[in-house]
């Protein structure tokens, strides 16, 4: 061939097409399954139906876990968002003794004790506090976990702060607190929404909790509620399946996208240099 690059560009996509239908599949198959009259593992569209939908809303364990889903995404947000916003500010601003232990600490636990090597204590602790089959296991479970990750991200962003905005706040006689809500706060405000959604979308996402610490089926998430629509012998419904997962996704993905169009997602600190 004349032009080898033209050549080495037509072999990389030939190589590159089954990686990228590799990963597109699914997703075809997510939105396209749950329209189909006949429904099954491979894509495949026989007719237009919505009753599929239809089935999905008239299952009442189905609907309920939705609203599990929330409460406990909601729950979850709040309270590592806040939790991580003090504990970030101390961290960037206060030099106190086992402040480089503590950090360590979180780092290694965060990463290594993690997923279902936790779950064995996590259980007994939850059931010796009383908190097994109850919402407020599965949103403190769930919030540890999510804690530290969320603690470096916005600690990140606190860093980036020049400490001269902070010591011109406190000569005018701001408190600590004044400064962290009237300068921290609003320079930081992409980094907590970056945080806000991460973590939103990691509760929204769990599967392993709130499979292990829920026992009743009215409590269960969207996320373990979807194992519930098999048959007595074990046959997946593919059509309530296919249809309750699409339904599982768009708040994530409504979510990203109004954020993303609001605000962006520039992962820079609080002053932009």
């Amino acid at each position: 061939m004349k032009d080898p690059r033209r050549f080495s560009r037509i072999v990389s996509y030939i190589l590159l097409a089954p990686i990228l239908a590799f990963f597109i599949s699914p997703i075809v198959w997510l939105f396209v399954t749950p329209f189909s009259v006949r429904p099954s593992l491979f894509i495949s569209f026989d007719g237009f139906t919505l009753n599929n939908f239809v089935r999905v809303f008239q299952n009442k364990t189905a609907i309920n876990a939705f609203r599990n889903s929330l409460i406990i995404s909601v729950s979850v947000v709040v309270l590592v968002t806040t939790c991580a916003l003090f504990a970030a500010y101390v961290f960037s601003r206060h030099d106190f003794r086992g402040r480089n232990v503590l950090l360590y600490v979180l780092v290694l636990f965060s990463s290594v004790v993690s997923g279902a090597a936790a779950m064995v204590p996590i259980f007994v602790l939850n059931l010796r506090l009383g908190l097994v089959n109850k919402e407020l296991g599965v949103i403190l479970t769930l919030s540890g976990g999510i804690m530290p990750t969320a603690l470096f991200i916005l600690k990140d962003f606190f860093d980036s702060i020049p400490r001269t905005y902070e010591e011109a706040a406190l000569v005018d006689g701001s408190s600590p607190m004044q400064v962290m809500f009237r300068i921290f706060l609003p320079l930081s405000s992409k980094g907590i929404i970056v945080i806000a959604m991460l973590v939103f979308a990691q509760s929204w996402s769990n599967f392993l909790i709130p499979f292990v610490l829920l026992r009743s089926t009215s409590k269960y998430p969207v996320s373990v509620a979807i194992y519930t629509f098999f048959s007595e012998v074990g046959v997946p419904d593919i059509g309530m399946i296919s249809a309750y997962s699409l339904l599982y996704t768009l708040p994530v993905i409504f979510t990203y996208v109004l954020i993303e169009r609001k605000f962006g997602f520039s992962f820079y600190g609080g002053i932009k240099g």
